[in-house]
């Protein structure tokens, strides 16, 4: 099962901005370089792309969830 991973430590947010929709919702598509997320590191934020293909994400945390570095962030089919 492919598995999207956060590549630093810091809070995971699924959407650009609180009043904006996600990059992806559970069950979407993804291709290698979608972007699925933002990782806030000491007010920096850095884009989270797949590197993986799949279909139906499943996100393993929550919006605005701290987050380390490896961690689990998606599991796609």
């Amino acid at each position: 099962m492919p598995q999207i991973q956060s590549p630093l430590p810091g809070t995971f947010y699924r959407s650009p901005s609180p009043d904006k929709p996600p990059f992806k919702a559970d069950g979407d598509a993804v291709a290698v370089g979608d972007v699925i997320g933002l990782i806030e590191v000491m007010k920096s934020f850095h884009e989270v792309k797949s590197e993986v293909a799949g279909a139906n994400i499943r996100f393993a945390c929550d919006n605005e969830e701290p987050v380390m570095a490896g961690a689990v962030l998606a599991d796609l089919d």
